[in-house]
This record gives structure tokens, sequence and C-alpha cells, in this order.
């Protein structure tokens, strides 16, 4: 597929559920036919692609629209570690049951690489015929190897020595040195090589890890480069200067794969110590089970299929891709160009009339319930209440659900700072919220360290509910002052629809 025709094939080729047939009134419905039900992980596939389809929108600015790539590319990870692993669980223990829509786990797993495959390709499509040639048009450059100047090239061997080998560790592949666990999600590359290794060992192959504490895209210095914004990909430099990795050796090829794994977390709901046992499960997270291998087109075949013996993979599982193997860390390039001109213009909410002039939000809301609309109101008003709370001689007490507030919430110190001020305060914290368990392991423990009552939600569900509860003496009665609201309690997250209410 070519970019000419991108937009109108990519309208075309979109897999939505067929239309069903609505019941007429007071028809009776067998809520037994599969034909009833959409299977959920296709059905959460499309919902992926759309976000795909959103970069081929040109009413979104173009760094935007490179970063609904990369989104998608966040999205289908975990969609691999959770909801394909899950299937994959299934059949490992024989647990192959019917879902309500008909379909058997080898079957949807089948459905799954299919348009898997379809989407990802597409997206490349997407990235190498259309974003970036859009990009070049607008002076943001990802050079590439060949397109080096010699200045750019010295630049990039002393940024290689200087940052990068110190922290590459090569892992040659030899009978004392078995094929190495690898993390979750990291970049990896697998090297050919022919001759000896300093010890006289003919090491063939070897895996080196990138590390995960580089940047995966590195701005070049103006002065080498001729106009624009101009990037490298740390691939790149790895690919460039392997052979230092390597001395006395020659390396016949470098190419870059990456490894998902099952990164569900398995967790009885009678469990006595729910922290303990997540601890011990978020150990173990980084190495579950493999379940998809993406790996560079131009890897020969038989390392590809090297890797996916290691792996125990199969080629169903297997995803060649033109360019970088996780478009992710492409999320980077609005960091890295100051060019406001192609994302979002910035956005300031407002302040509700309400409270502007009040220097107390316990007065205002006693006026009349306070609506808040983000993002296009402040988050203020709500981090406010529960300061002024926390300092508030007749609060008595707080209580609070958290799923997700982030790693410097002053919501969270707000409530630490009440503590610590004598009042009973109470945090429902679901520790369960995925991928947020380790903070939120690590946010209990801040809390409980405060003088916070901490406790991890009701067994055998997960607290979604966003809501404060605050108890206040006033004229010799106990008031109380609740806040209720979706979303999450995460200030950075508020870009999106969100509505809150704060009453007495």
């Amino acid at each position: 597929m070519t970019s000419k025709n991108m937009t109108a094939a990519t309208t075309d080729a979109e897999q939505v559920p067929a239309p069903v047939d609505l019941p007429e009134a007071g028809e009776e419905v067998n809520i037994d036919a599969t034909e009833n039900y959409f299977n959920r992980e296709l059905s959460q596939l499309q919902f992926n692609y759309r976000v795909l389809k959103q970069a081929l929108d040109t009413t979104h600015p173009l760094i935007n629209r490179l970063i609904f790539c990369c989104i998608f590319s966040s999205n289908m990870d975990e969609f691999f570690e959770i909801r394909v692993a899950g299937l994959r669980e299934q059949l490992k223990y024989g647990r192959e049951t019917v879902g309500v829509d008909g379909m058997q786990p080898e079957q949807v797993l089948s459905e799954i690489s299919r348009i898997a495959h379809e989407y990802i390709a597409e997206q490349y499509d997407i990235l190498n015929n259309v974003l970036i040639p859009e990009l070049e048009k607008e002076n943001i450059h990802f050079v590439r190897r060949r397109d080096w100047t010699q200045a750019q090239a010295d630049w990039v061997a002393a940024y290689f020595d200087e940052e990068v080998l110190p922290v590459v560790s090569p892992i040659g592949l030899d009978p004392s040195h078995p094929f190495p666990r690898l993390v979750n999600k990291s970049l990896n590359f697998i090297v050919e090589l022919d001759g000896k290794d300093a010890f006289g060992r003919e090491t063939g192959m070897a895996i080196v890890p990138a590390p995960r504490s580089l940047p995966r895209l590195v701005r070049l210095p103006d002065e080498i480069c001729e106009a624009g914004d101009n990037l490298v990909f740390l691939s790149s430099m790895i690919h460039a200067h392997a052979d230092k990795l390597f001395p006395g050796m020659e390396v016949k090829g470098c190419y870059q794969f990456r490894l998902t794994r099952n990164a569900d977390l398995e967790l009885e709901d009678d469990l006595e110590d729910l922290a303990s046992a997540l601890r011990g499960e978020l150990l173990s997270r980084r190495f579950g089970d493999a379940v998809r291998l993406e790996v560079a087109d131009n890897c020969p075949e038989e390392l590809m299929h090297f890797l996916l013996r290691e792996f125990g993979l199969t080629e169903r599982d297997l995803y060649k891709v033109h360019g970088p193997v996780n478009l992710t860390r492409l999320m980077a390039v609005g960091g890295l160009v100051d060019r406001p001109d192609l994302t979002y213009s910035h956005f300031s909410p407002s302040i509700p009339r309400q409270i502007r002039s009040k220097d107390s939000m316990f007065d205002a809301i006693r006026k009349r319930p306070l609506l808040l609309l983000h993002p296009y109101e402040n988050f203020s008003p709500v981090v406010d209440l529960l300061r002024q709370a926390a300092k508030d001689p007749h609060v008595l007490a707080i209580r609070q659900t958290l799923y997700r507030s982030g790693a410097d919430s002053e919501i969270v110190e707000a409530l630490a700072d009440a503590a610590r001020r004598g009042k009973e305060v109470t945090a429902v914290i679901e520790l369960r919220a995925r991928f947020s368990e380790e903070e939120n392991l690590e946010l209990a423990s801040r809390l409980q360290e405060a003088g916070v009552i901490v406790v991890y939600g009701v067994v055998g569900y997960k607290t979604h509910a966003k809501m404060i509860l605050i108890v206040r003496r006033e004229e010799g009665r106990l008031r109380r002052y609740v806040h209720l609201g979706t979303g999450n309690y995460h200030a950075g997250r508020l870009q999106f629809h969100d509505l809150r209410r704060i009453h007495r």
C-alpha cells in the first residue's frame, strides 16, 4: 500500500462488527444466541485500530498524529501482555471453554494473529509513507546511517563511546553462556559474528540488550546539521558501532528484536496478605511467558527461527517490522523538537466563578454544590479542598479512594499532611490498578508512614470509584463534604473528559 491510496484503503479495510438486527418491540430475545455477542478480544483490537486511524486524520496536528501512531503501539503491547497472554494460558492449562460469542481460545488467537499482522503492517506503512515524509517537509528528520555526514558520524561515534559503550553488556552465546532471560518489551539485538573473542572462543552469535536507561532517540547538535531538527535512533548507533562491542571479531550482521511477555498478575481473591503477594508477582512480571516476537524485517530467516525456538513461539507470534521495533518511544519527538505549530495549542483551564473570590473552599461549597468539567475547568479546586482540609482545625476526618494518582501527587501529599496533623485519614488504595501496582504499593507505604490508615479495597472487586469524604465540625454539629468524580485523582490525566461534583 502506498501513501497515495493510504487514506481510502484504510477506510475500506477497517474491520467493524457486522450490523445487528434489533428485535421488534415485545419480541423475545435469546440471550444465549452467540450471534448476539461480539468477541471481547477482537472488539478491543478494533478499538486499537480506530486509534491508529487518527494518525491519518489531518485535522490533528502532525506531531500529535505521530503520537496516535505511538499510542497504537502502547495499546497493542498491553493487548498482547494481557488479552493474548490470557488466551494462551487457557490453552496451556486446558481451559478451552467456548465463550458466549461461540469462539474457542484457539479460534480467537488465530483471528487475532491475522488481524494484528494486518494492523501492524499498516501502522509501519503509515509511519514510513505518510508521517515521516510529512515530518521531513517540516524539517524534522530521522537521520539514517547512510545519510550521516562525516561530522555527524564523528559525533555519533563519540556519543557511543562516552554514553553507550560503558553501559552495554553484550552476551556471547556458547555452552557456558546460554540464551539470557530478556526483560519484557526490552530492545535487543542479535548479532552474527565471525572469529574468536579475547579468550580464544569461537562465538558465532551474541545478544546485545540495549540499556533501558538510555534514550531511544537522540537529537544531533544544530552545529553539525544544515537545518531543522535532526534525530538519530539509538538502534542506528548500536548498528553502526557493534564492532566495538566485539574486538577482534567480525560483525556479519546486527538485527533488532523485541519480546513481549505475559504481564498479567494472578492473585487469588482470598489472599491473607494482598500486598505481599502482589510484590512477589511483580518480581516475576518482567519474565512471564513469551507471547510475541517483533523482529526487524531485514533479519535472516534462520535467525528469526532461532529466536522463535528459544522463546517457545511459532510463526503466528512473529511480527516482521520495517522500522524501529518499538514505536512507542517515538513519543519523545514532542519533547525533542520545539514546534508548537505542529502540536495542539496550549489550553488553560478556567476556575469556576463560584470559587474565584473565595478563600475557603468550604465557604463556597456551603452556598451551593460545585460541578467541575475537566479538562475545561481546572483540577486545582479538588487539590485546594484537600489542602485546606488538612490544615483546618475543624476538620476531623478525611476518607478517600485512590486508583491512580501519580508519583508526585499533590493529593497524596495533602492526605499525608492531614495525618501528620492528627486527623483521622483513611485511604482506600486499589493495588491491582493494572501497570500501576508497583506505584500504588509505594504510595501505600508512604501514606502508612505518615499515619494514614490504608485499606486495599474490597475482596473480589476493583475499586474504581473516585470519592472523598471530609468530616468537619461546624456550629457544634458534624458536617460532611463529599467529592464524587469519574476518571482518576491524577492531574496529568485530566486532559481527557472528566466530570466531578463537590457538595455538602
